[in-house]
């Protein structure tokens, strides 16, 4: 659990075309502690319009909205000089970023990190937002206490992993061999770390699963993304499932 009372309070920009869904977002996670709307967007245009602009820390992306959907503004937001993807990486050798992430190596605000937000657990366009770099998703049906709290967990540097869920989401979806995976030469204890990652254990969980450090665990974390190309832990993941290399019923240790 993140602390809802930090001092500092996670900025949030709310991206949903439906006008009462949006509205009703806005009002309930503003009345949680520890965050602040900043703005709202009504399609994907207006989010990276908007997230330019307001510089949140997080984004709430609904993936179904016109002119762009949330998949290409994902992506886009991602895409710019200092976005969460290089953040993901280093969060991934740290375990932590903080609030760091916001900037890159010459101080710049950087890209925000993106939450997607869905009806539909099994959507593919959930899957596809998470391959473009967003850090997890969340259902509008959850109460809104742990809708905040995958925000605020996104904003300290953590991605948001269902590992069930991403399980039966990947099912639906032709799988591949581990030579589709990038050309990522990843070690054998590299994939081992994968694979637990797809469970969702933590880095203290991983490490005492393979019995070694902590520091041992965020240095192979941090290898994998950077091999993989992959935005956060949870495109890590998607990759190693629709890949093969990690089976449905992996279970971990």
């Amino acid at each position: 659990m993140t602390d809802p009372g930090s001092s500092t309070p996670v900025t949030l920009l709310i991206a949903d075309d439906d006008e009462v869904t949006r509205s009703g977002l806005r009002t309930l996670l503003a009345a949680q502690p520890g965050l602040t709307v900043v703005g709202e967007a009504a399609d994907g245009v207006e989010a990276v319009e908007q997230a330019r602009l307001l510089r949140p820390d997080v984004v709430l992306m609904d993936v179904r909205m016109p002119r762009r959907n949330g998949i290409e503004a994902t992506r886009q937001l991602l895409a710019e000089p200092g976005g969460s993807g290089a953040a993901g990486r280093r969060a991934g050798r740290t375990g932590r970023t903080g609030r760091t992430g916001r900037t890159d190596s010459n101080g710049a605000a950087g890209a925000p990190k993106v939450v997607v937000i869905t009806t539909f657990e099994n959507d593919d366009y959930v899957t596809a937002a998470l391959s473009a770099g967003a850090s997890g998703f969340v259902l509008k049906r959850l109460p809104v206490r742990q809708i905040a709290e995958a925000v605020r967990v996104v904003a300290a540097g953590e991605a948001i992993l269902f590992p069930a869920t991403l399980r039966r989401m990947v099912a639906a979806r032709p799988l591949g061999s581990t030579e589709a995976l990038p050309k990522a030469a990843l070690t054998g204890r590299e994939e081992q770390v994968l694979r637990l990652m797809a469970t969702g254990q933590s880095n203290p969980e991983i490490a005492e699963c393979l019995t070694v450090s902590l520091e041992t665990v965020k240095t192979h974390v941090g290898n994998v993304l950077t091999k993989l190309g992959a935005q956060n832990r949870t495109h890590a993941v998607v990759i190693a499932y629709e890949s093969g290399l990690v089976a449905p019923g992996f279970t971990g240790c």
